[in-house]
């Protein structure tokens, strides 16, 4: 099936206001240029209100409703949040803390992933929605579950632990390539049988750390399970619907995107950026640019953003004039096809009643409401830009199994890998390229430069691809403690970093990690967080150590192998803008459009036919643009070829010119089911 043009919508909960707001609610997004809403997400006890008896009478009206006005609908299957009588039946559903506190209703996700009953009572319900709203006309998308993984990431109880279990059995066959793989023979903790294998519950010491990551892997393996169980239903009955699920926190430490993003026909993320903080808009293009990376380039779907203020935070505040109108432009500029609040109307009651909405609690006659309305009408003049792709010269790797493992306990130091990220794409970011966040298998022929921050956890398959990659051509930058451990966390031997010793033509004879707040002199500059004994194997020094017994040791490399380069980073450098700046020149990286102020971002998106330019500014101060060639705004009712654009403060302007040729092949403006055997 084909969704025309970019969506604009956000959560509707009919089920927390009395029936005659319904039909105020369809004319108001009728006016606000609605085009989808999410409905459903949190109406298990609203539909199923005794266990086996149903009401969907309520649903069925504001379906209907929301079909005569045209609007669609991304329903959801409703099993986010269980009713109070599951919990009173069945205690055993409820999840267990690592130190045995049970979790009790009261709030929302009160499951346990592993729960078969859990599973069975919400099989039940979505195969009672999927079979009633199949043929429905204003179904368009089916929402499993909501925000997997946001409170219970990791459940400890006795069913988790013997579907733990049962997962191991699958991974290692028998208990001695366990034994084997955790290093049980450290520590007197060798298995001898299955039953004594518990989860990594609240131990007197540092837990096995191959346990733990290997318990880390079954619990986004066990949620995931939950989803795939839903989704096998629905598609049973509609196999024409596109299904999706939504995730949190841009970039989400219990939840592997790029492992969920298999299952799905479209990704969805909820961005929810602080206000507050100046570089926001960095941190939410980090997790757009992993998202869109996640299928391939695919666009995805803006699922919840803020109107205005959240409720969670400390201080919560509206949006700043102009801020909810350029941050939902800047996920379409990176590649969203939908612009998606939560939610459309306030709550008057519950825990997030503080949490803006589309509607607020003033009523459509308000400054959030116009804004809304404004923006709405403004999305639904560009459908044109739907299905078209974002190109990247760049790509960082990110990997899941090496985020677990990396921050683990007992390590030279403590390590934050999104912390990491950020100083290596922030700089990416500033010069104006765009980037992919890419896995380790990644296809990395495409891209002319790969950075990769602090990959403690390297299998050799992928060192020998980073390695491949140079050899080929490809300019790459490692970060120090990279290729230290395999898939077990157990250590390459042979020195450090022995799967990456060839490429980066360098070993590592011994970690120095610095203080919280020390730094260490570099040419050029100082380093903190690291530093390192570097003993070169063919590998030239860019910039030394100034400091102490490493006092002329490399501090920063540069290595020619094949026909690339490897760059490898022995301390965090506060030239790092300078190092990154001329890898992105060597590799023959450009920016989007020489010569932009700082403050603009420029994301190009790709069709067969056209070429879109997005210019966002997120400074305080106006600033103007040179074209490279005339092009017309599409946000403005001008529509006159251009050779300059002046964007004012939090501006955006979306330029369209000829295009020479798509970025990639894709189906403008269509969101399909993924193909499956």
């Amino acid at each position: 099936m084909t969704m025309p043009g970019l969506m604009f919508g956000g959560d509707y909960n009919p089920e927390q206001w009395p029936e005659p707001v319904w039909d105020d609610d369809v004319r108001l997004m009728n006016d606000a240029g609605v085009t989808l809403v999410s409905v459903g997400i949190f109406a298990w006890a609203a539909v199923e209100p005794r266990p086996g008896q149903y009401d969907f009478g309520w649903l069925d009206r504001v379906l209907d409703k929301l079909a005569g006005a045209g609007i669609g609908v991304s329903l959801a299957t409703m099993t986010a949040s269980p009713p109070p009588w599951l919990a009173a039946r069945h205690p055993e559903t409820l999840p267990q803390r690592a130190d045995g506190t049970r979790l009790w209703p009261g709030g929302r996700q009160q499951y346990c992933p592993s729960s078969p009953v859990y599973r069975e009572h919400a099989a039940r319900l979505v195969e009672r929605v999927a079979g009633r709203y199949a043929a429905h006309p204003t179904l368009r998308l089916w929402h499993i579950g909501n925000e997997y993984g946001c409170h219970v990431r990791q459940c400890f109880c006795d069913v988790s632990a013997e579907d733990f279990r049962r997962w191991l059995r699958g991974r290692y066959g028998d208990l001695d390539a366990l034994n084997e793989a955790w290093s049980t023979t450290f520590w007197s903790q060798r298995y001898g049988e299955w039953s004594e294998i518990l989860p990594p519950r609240t131990a007197p010491t540092f837990a096995n750390p191959a346990q733990k990551l290997d318990f880390a892997r079954f619990s986004n393996e066990a949620i995931l399970a939950c989803y795939t169980m839903e989704r096998d239903i629905v598609r049973r009955h509609t196999p024409h619907v596109p299904v999706t699920t939504n995730f949190i926190g841009l970039v989400h430490k219990p939840i592997d995107s790029y492992r969920w993003a298999r299952e799905q026909d479209v990704v969805s993320l909820d961005s929810y950026p602080d206000p507050y903080d100046p570089r926001a808009h960095v941190e939410a293009a980090f997790g757009y640019d992993l998202v869109r990376a996640a299928r391939g380039g695919q666009p995805w779907l803006l699922m919840e953003q803020a109107p205005g203020a959240v409720n969670w935070r400390e201080r919560n505040a509206a949006k700043p004039a102009g801020v909810l109108r350029l941050w939902t432009w800047q996920a379409i500029a990176q590649g969203a096809d939908a612009a998606l609040f939560f939610q459309w109307r306030q709550s008057a009651g519950g825990a997030e009643k503080f949490h803006s909405a589309m509607v607020p609690h003033a009523g459509p006659d308000s400054r959030g409401y116009r804004a809304v309305r404004e923006l709405g009408r403004e999305v639904g003049r560009l459908a044109e830009v739907a299905g078209t792709r974002v190109a990247a010269d760049v790509a960082v790797v990110h990997d899941w199994d090496n985020w677990w493992a990396l921050e683990s306990d007992a390590h030279p130091a403590v390590l934050d890998l999104l912390q990491a990220h950020r100083v290596h794409y922030d700089p990416l970011f500033d010069a104006h390229v765009s980037v992919d966040v890419v896995p380790p298998g990644a296809d990395l022929s495409p891209y002319r430069l790969v950075v990769v921050p602090n990959a403690y956890l390297m299998s050799a398959a992928t060192a020998q691809r980073l390695t491949t990659y140079v050899e080929l051509g490809g300019h790459l930058v490692v970060s120090f403690f990279s290729g230290i451990v395999d898939e077990a966390d157990r250590v390459h031997l042979g020195g450090y970093p022995a799967p990456l010793r060839r490429v980066l033509g360098l070993s590592v004879d011994e970690f120095h990690p610095l203080a919280p707040d020390a730094t260490v002199a570099i040419d050029g500059g100082h380093g903190t967080v690291w530093s390192e004994w570097v003993v070169p194997e063919g590998a030239a020094t860019v910039a030394a150590f100034r400091d102490g017994e490493l006092a002329g040791r490399p501090a920063v490399t540069r290595h020619e192998f094949g026909a690339g380069v490897a760059w490898y980073l022995a301390t965090r450098p506060s030239i790092m803008r300078a190092l990154l700046g001329r890898a992105l020149s060597e590799a023959g990286v450009t920016p989007v459009l020489p010569d932009l102020p700082a403050a603009v971002q420029a994301v190009e998106r790709r069709g067969d036919a056209r070429r879109y330019l997005f210019l966002l500014n997120h400074g305080a101060e106006p600033a103007t643009v040179a074209l490279p060639e005339p092009g017309a705004d599409l946000l403005s009712a001008d529509g006159r070829p251009l050779s300059t654009v002046t964007l004012p403060p939090r501006g955006v302007a979306v330029i369209r010119t000829a295009s020479t040729g798509a970025a990639t092949d894709h189906v403008a403006g269509s969101l399909r089911p993924s193909s499956r055997s």
